[in-house]
């Protein structure tokens, strides 16, 4: 429990979809998924659109993800579709993933992005870092209202997928993370657990 979560989202960090459509990235590689071997909700069914998804996908970034000192957990769309499409190609293991169920893409009245309250309550207390490309100043208000341990929102911009600078901040603030002492949970203080109340990972 002493790493902090990395929660990854596939299309905008990984997969640079609003890059120039007919210009792959330099050293990404193009994977064609049929949307019959999706098993994910919220995306066009194949009688809508027939035509296989197009994902754009750099082979160097999982050994650049798992030399970070975390622990890595999808949070993305593709749920238990990430470890059959995206991860052998970037090479990464099969990573626990969060399921949204019920929220998913399900917009919220106040602003705040429908994945940030399910990662709040995956992280269970647990410092954590979300890269993604949709996060905004309400969902940072509600992490540092409803998650007593540091959490780092980082922007990715989905036309250029993540680049040597976000690898850099996330190993800083990995490194600045304060590790909890022998016997007390992260988000525990001096006197007993914070008030905020949370199941555990689902």
């Amino acid at each position: 429990m002493g790493r902090p979560l990395l929660f990854l989202d596939v299309d905008g960090p990984l997969n640079p979809y609003a890059a120039k459509p007919h210009k792959r990235p330099p050293g990404y590689t193009t994977l064609r998924v049929p949307w019959d071997g999706l098993a994910r909700e919220g995306h066009p069914s194949p009688a809508v659109r027939r035509r296989p998804l197009r994902v754009w996908l750099d082979p160097r970034h999982g050994a650049q993800l798992l030399r970070l000192d975390y622990e890595l957990c999808w949070a993305t769309t593709w749920m238990a579709d990430a470890n059959r499409w995206i991860a052998p190609v970037v090479g990464l293991p099969e990573l626990p993933f969060v399921d949204f169920a019920d929220a998913l893409l399900q917009d919220r009245p106040d602003g705040v992005h429908w994945k940030t309250a399910p990662l709040v309550e995956y992280a269970d207390g647990r410092t954590f870092a979300w890269v993604d490309d949709e996060q905004g100043d309400p969902d940072r208000a509600y992490v540092t209202a409803h998650h007593r341990a540091p959490g780092l929102l980082h922007h990715v911009n989905p036309r250029i997928g993540l680049r040597d600078d976000d690898f850099r901040a996330l190993a800083d603030f990995a490194r600045g993370c304060p590790t909890p002492e022998p016997g007390m949970r992260e988000g525990q203080r001096e006197g007993g657990l914070s008030p905020r109340s949370s199941r555990g990972p689902r």
